[in-house]
């Protein structure tokens, strides 16, 4: 044995009379199996095909390396934990990767693109592909609405508007401290639907943009395109405070849309509100139990152009009071608790949205953000807005187990996508042979299954 053959393997002495010897093989293998259902799954909705087309010829890093492909090692590779550029130059070589990317040609054993090359791909897409992936994002949620709701779009839908910070450690272009985060980062703007979990725009903006920079012209695009596909569809828009402000509200009411946004407690609405939270204070004290109490009124601040209904919730618990507030235009009947209570519920709902930012965010890595150019990031941020959305697509049915329905990206990988197997090429075919012993094997037909059956039933363009 060689030296370099010696520092290829790890020797484990556990067994008493056999030494256990781990040895790296540069053989067929791969430990990322479970990519072929998401490459069916992709293939049927011509999703990577078309996420591609954005590109143009510009975004060409070589003449040997199709963005198609690239595209696809990028996407892929998130899905499967591999955010990091230079993972790639290992996985150039990877078996599935290779399968699932299609290299240029066809040919099986041609090398993938490497670090340096994918980097040049992201340094080289041109602005209008970014506003082009950005139509895409948007298009295929209304496909993915369509899709979800027997093949028409639905008559109500429902917009989340998130601000997330995106802490940076270099030198990016655009990347600015800001004061409340204490962080140089990014702020991206995320709209998404909580139906199908898409996301429809993903918005990169530099650090210290304000929470609903921008956010007025995107709704205006999103509503857009929802009524182009159904001029009768209503939509309701909810945010958090940073998205409280006139602007929205403008441009909400301009629309003909419904809003629901938090708002910022001040003097004055505590003042209005302390009635309300003296009543759950007696009852909390009365009852020992948990008292949330509600209650709506005409509020106008001193910044608005009008008066708007103002929902305020009371809470006391054994951990003490907690008073919110949220601005809505919905009908809400001022003396009716229950009325107040719903308004503020629908509030309460867009928890759903932090769930998918957590998914997009830790799940997929999207703050993998550490390309120089600003440009660059953004298109990295519609990668994995991309790579999120298809994963989302894939696992939305009823055929796919109900864990995996609702599990983490992380939970995917683990038990659906880190699947070690053999790639056996003959000329006819290729096999995959997945240990006989793994647990998994139903989860994964289960899968597979739901990739082959796919049948968008909006045409794809």
């Amino acid at each position: 044995m060689t030296a370099a053959q010696a520092d290829e393997q790890v020797c484990f002495d556990f067994l008493p009379h056999t030494p256990v010897v781990v040895q790296r093989h540069h053989g067929q293998l791969t430990s990322d199996a479970g990519l072929l259902p998401v490459a069916q799954f992709d293939a049927r909705w011509r999703y990577t095909e078309r996420m591609a087309a954005c590109l143009g010829d510009d975004a060409r890093a070589g003449p040997t390396h199709a963005p198609l492909t690239m595209l696809r090692q990028r996407v892929y590779g998130i899905v499967a934990g591999y955010e990091d550029g230079n993972d790639h130059d290992a996985l150039r070589d990877e078996p599935v990767f290779r399968l699932v990317a299609g290299p240029a040609g066809g040919d099986p054993d041609a090398p993938l693109a490497s670090q340096p090359t994918l980097s040049r791909f992201e340094n080289a897409v041109p602005i209008p592909a970014l506003h082009r992936l950005l139509a895409f994002l948007l298009a295929t949620g209304i496909e993915r609405l369509t899709d979800r709701h027997g093949g028409a779009l639905p008559a109500a839908v429902t917009l989340d508007l998130d601000a997330t910070d995106d802490p940076t450690h270099g030198h990016q272009q655009l990347s600015l401290f800001h004061g409340y985060y204490r962080q140089h980062q990014y702020l991206p703007l995320v709209i998404s639907e909580p139906t199908p979990r898409h996301v429809l725009v993903a918005w990169l903006r530099h650090g210290t943009a304000h929470a609903a920079l921008g956010a007025d012209d995107e709704l205006r695009r999103v509503v857009g395109a929802l009524r182009a596909a159904r001029p009768d569809v209503a939509v309701h828009v909810r945010g958090d405070g940073g998205f409280g402000c006139p602007q929205m509200y403008a441009a909400c009411e301009a629309l003909g849309v419904t809003y629901t946004f938090g708002f910022a407690t001040n003097p004055r609405l505590t003042a209005r509100a302390a009635d309300l939270m003296a009543r759950a204070v007696a009852q909390y004290e009365e009852t020992g139990q948990p008292q949330r109490l509600f209650a709506a009124f005409p509020y106008r601040a001193d910044a608005w152009d009008r008066e708007r209904t103002v929902v305020a919730k009371a809470e006391c618990h054994a951990g003490g009071t907690n008073g919110r507030f949220v601005v809505t235009d919905l009908p809400t009947a001022t003396d009716a608790e229950a009325a107040a209570a719903a308004r503020y519920d629908d509030y309460v709902g867009r928890g759903g949205s932090e769930h998918r930012m957590d998914e997009l965010k830790n799940g997929l890595s999207a703050g993998r953000l550490s390309c120089h150019r600003f440009a660059a990031n953004f298109f990295r941020l519609l990668l994995h807005a991309g790579s999120y959305n298809l994963l989302n697509a894939l696992r939305d049915h009823a055929d796919v187990p109900r864990e995996l329905r609702a599990a983490q990206p992380q939970t995917w990988r683990a038990r659906a996508i880190k699947v070690a197997a053999e790639v056996v090429r003959t000329t006819r075919r290729v096999v995959i042979r997945l240990s006989a012993g793994w647990p998994g094997w139903d989860d994964y037909q289960a899968i597979a299954r739901r990739a082959l059956a796919f049948r968008p039933r909006t045409p794809s363009s």
